[in-house]
């Protein structure tokens, strides 16, 4: 599947993962690129994009080459380490912790790495530790002795001039520290270990220590000051904290640094070494590329490779500081490698917004031929039920994904073996059951990706005492056009709680997820809008949880101040949500009246009316459309039932048009157009220009969600 993207483009021997690194999957020598600033690399796009999967690809090929290691910034695992020792510890220092211990233990070229620079500011805030004995310091300390330790394969050089002079020194240091009484606020403990420290090393090892923690701020070029103010710091939290962690971040890249320096690592090291953050949008995530953003801003230089995932479109709102997002450096896999990257020149010179060091790969959507091989490579099961069928099944996986990848995956699977009339509803295969492959009992494929795409992939920044209700509000918002529409629902639906969310709040939400948004629906997914819509109908009994929301926002908008939103009257927005909730022969009965004298404005109005989805249920729209339900009234008032049926098939998105809608809405206008009302002859030109759209699959009202459904066709 991921093939059809272009992955494989970006993973190839020359492609853009081996020029970033310096060697290719198979070990040989790559020309770098962006040298000597480099980019962070952000994978953006929202749930189901494959930016988990491209990271985790970018790892199994280049990690045997290079040293790639992979952290998850949503996983838990870091926040419960550190909680043990709150005062000593942060989840970002657990993160950096385990990095280094996974590239110590490297075994490829040039062999493992030592942090001699990174272990002495761990040192010293682990006298942070609960109580602030010597005791409770050295077992602290003593975690992270391991990062010190030669690795079995030996390079030679740049670090060898240490020669275990660090370990050996806070060995000594902790045996004096562990028989001292400190007090419970571990200054004493902090300058009584730095001065210990120091009394052992080496005059290079601490000329070294010298060098990088005398630029600590407020250090003066002191070392010991720079270490006892990082311990300060750290103990102090806030943003004083994320200042010692930031500079621990640069002390572990400075060793990291350090060891391809000199002959040593000249001879044995080749390419650069990575740092892949997935779900970089977390908190911890966006930490670590803060911290090594801002260094890279003010002019600190390292090699190695950052490449993090994200959700938003530019990468994240930290990002421009504040201010409205400015054109962040992108490209797509199919453009190849981006050689010619360099960081964006901004007046504002240190307090520039750090976007300008970012280079975002984004992912790309399934089109068009790759969709339908992509499509009927996973359900080849269809087969046997003939190409049509098989056709069929990829024209609504075509649809209901818009060319997302994991819900095309996840949709084309249950459809497999999905038996679908060839005239039924698109939305007929979200009913299909999805196995899972570890024998779990089958579940509908709509809980899957709702599961998936919506559950397990929260909103960062929504509040922990609305994730019991995520799920629901959206669903009941997929029936929501514009905002005003969406806190009519939100109200009713909130009632009985205390902290509230707007329309605007969940916009914010959704937008911070990487939904994208639309003009005209409040979900801007189309394929996301489709899951919602099908588990609203299904909430209750007959769809009463479905009627229910229509009939409020009916209701809303019937005594509603003039001015219809996204509609082109409050009348017009009325009658969208009553066709939809029982009120199809009110509907006709308004059209008909409003239609003489007024031809164009009627075409759309007819199009914002009909642009609704579906209920739950059999489909009768094409039969109606044709005529083949019988309809009372006068011929006008039939005529109009007929083209508003069609009309709706070919606006809901959620069935095929092709020639014979296009033929019906022609011949449909065309007999309103031949019949005697003041501008019936208007309707001549419209019936051509819509029989040609529904023709060629084209809705009839553009708006962002049918952009996105082009863009999967």
């Amino acid at each position: 599947m991921y093939e059809d993207l272009g992955f494989e483009k970006l993973l190839d021997a020359d492609g853009f993962f081996a020029r970033l690194l310096g060697r290719s999957p198979s070990g040989d020598e790559a020309e770098l690129l962006y040298r000597p600033d480099l980019p962070v690399v952000l994978l953006t796009g929202g749930p189901g994009m494959g930016k988990g999967w491209l990271l985790r690809a970018v790892h199994d090929r280049f990690a045997r080459q290079v040293p790639v290691i992979r952290l998850d910034c949503a996983s838990p695992v870091y926040a419960d380490r550190a909680g043990a020792e709150p005062g000593a510890r942060s989840a970002m220092t657990e993160a950096l912790v385990e990095a280094a211990l996974l590239l110590h233990t490297w075994r490829g070229t040039g062999g493992g790495f030592t942090f001699p620079r990174f272990f002495a500011g761990l040192a010293v805030i682990a006298t942070g530790v609960a109580g602030g004995t010597g005791e409770a310091i050295r077992t602290e300390v003593e975690r992270y002795e391991e990062l010190l330790r030669q690795p079995r394969l030996r390079g030679l050089g740049a670090r060898d001039f240490w020669r275990g002079a660090l370990l050996g020194a806070a060995r000594r240091m902790l045996e004096v520290l562990a028989g001292q009484a400190l007090g419970p606020l571990g200054g004493a403990a902090v300058t009584a270990l730095v001065d210990g420290l120091f009394e052992h090393l080496t005059p290079r090892a601490e000329a070294e220590l010298t060098r990088i923690y005398g630029e600590y701020p407020g250090a003066a070029d002191q070392s010991r000051h720079g270490l006892i103010r990082l311990a300060d710091d750290f103990r102090a939290g806030g943003e004083r904290r994320q200042d010692a962690e930031r500079f621990l971040f640069r002390a572990l890249r400075e060793d990291l640094e350090a060891a391809y320096g000199g002959v040593g690592g000249w001879l044995g090291r080749i390419g650069r070494p990575g740092l892949l953050l997935d779900h970089a949008e977390e908190p911890l995530g966006e930490r670590l590329l803060r911290a090594v953003l801002t260094d890279r801003r003010s002019g600190q230089r390292d090699r190695v490779v950052i490449v993090g995932t994200a959700r938003r479109a530019d990468g994240g709102a930290f990002l421009h500081g504040g201010l409205s997002p400015r054109e962040v450096a992108a490209f797509r896999p199919a453009d190849g490698v981006p050689d010619t990257w360099s960081r964006r020149e901004d007046h504002e010179g240190d307090q520039g917004p750090l976007s300008a060091g970012v280079l975002i790969l984004r992912m790309p959507f399934l089109t068009g031929d790759k969709l339908q091989k992509a499509s009927e490579r996973i359900q080849v099961g269809a087969e046997r039920e003939g190409g049509a069928h098989r056709r069929r099944i990829t024209a609504a996986v075509a649809q209901l994904s818009g060319g997302r990848p994991h819900t095309v995956i996840r949709l084309a699977t249950a459809a497999a073996d999905h038996p679908m009339e060839t005239d039924a509803n698109d939305r007929a295969i979200l009913d299909a059951g999805l196995h899972h492959p570890d024998g779990a009992p089958e579940r509908p494929v709509t809980d899957v990706l709702l599961q998936e795409l919506i559950l397990d992939q929260l909103p960062v920044r929504l509040p922990a005492d609305h994730h019991d209700q995520w799920l629901d509000l959206l669903t009941h918002l997929s029936v929501a056009h514009d905002q005003e529409c969406a806190d009519v629902l939100l109200r009713h639906h909130q009632v009985g709680r205390v902290h509230r969310l707007t329309a605007h709040e969940v916009a914010e939400q959704l937008k911070d997820t990487g939904w994208p948004s639309c003009e005209r629906h409040f979900i801007g997914d189309f394929g996301l809008r489709q899951l919602l819509v099908h588990r609203l109908y299904g909430l209750e009994d007959d769809g009463a949880a479905w009627y229910a929301d229509h009939h409020l926002l009916r209701d809303h908008y019937a005594v509603s101040e003039p001015g219809g939103g996204v509609f082109h009257s409050v009348t017009t927005h009325r009658m969208n949500h009553h066709l939809v909730s029982g009120g199809i022969d009110d509907v006709v009965r308004h059209l008909a009246a409003t239609l003489p004298g007024r031809p164009r404005q009627w075409c759309e109005e007819l199009l914002e009316i009909a642009q609704a989805p579906y209920p739950g249920g059999p489909d009768e729209r094409r039969k109606r459309a044709k005529g083949l339900v019988t309809v009372d009234g006068p011929p006008l008032r039939r005529n109009v039932d007929q083209l508003l049926h069609a009309v709706w098939v070919c606006e809901e998105r959620t069935r095929p048009t092709g020639a014979e809608m296009a033929g019906t809405l022609k011949q449909l206008l065309t007999d309103l157009s031949n019949k005697d009302f003041d501008g019936a002859g208007e309707l001549g030109p419209t019936a051509t220009e819509w029989s040609q759209l529904a023709a060629n699959e084209q809705p009839l009202l553009r708006c962002d969600c049918t952009d996105q459904l082009g863009r999967g066709r």
